[in-house]
């Protein structure tokens, strides 16, 4: 069964734009030959707009606030971070934090937080 996730957006009759993650889903007849599409849509319109809040309180901290995924590959610099260490968001970006940017006498503590907190451990 083969289905797909895809977030787009529609106007409103009253002209407003707004957000759909659409649940689109084969529909198959009793030879499993593809008759049609069955979609399933949602109003992620206020979800969208949490994020670009959440995307700004974070940018435009105080604090510099930085983000790795599960590779350890920066996917969160902000401009605090920015203005701190002096790398662009773009020079950070899809690099590893530990290798490329920690100093080589904590990469192995560093490296050990960061595999804790990827397995949902309380860090210190």
């Amino acid at each position: 069964r083969e289905t797909a996730n895809f977030e787009f957006p529609l106007m409103t009759k009253a002209g407003v734009r707004i957000y759909v993650l659409l649940n689109a889903t084969t529909r198959r007849d009793d030879q499993g030959n593809v008759i049609g599409v069955v979609g399933i849509g949602q109003d992620i319109t206020g979800r969208r707009a949490q994020e670009r809040e959440y995307t700004r309180l974070i940018d435009t901290a105080n604090a510099p606030i930085f983000g790795v995924d599960t590779e350890g590959l920066v996917n969160v610099w902000n401009q605090c971070a920015m203005r701190l260490v002096g790398y662009c968001t773009n020079e950070v970006m899809g690099h590893s934090l530990v290798k490329e940017f920690i100093t080589d006498d904590y990469k192995t503590a560093v490296q050990a937080v960061l595999d804790r907190a990827l397995q949902g451990a309380e860090t210190e």
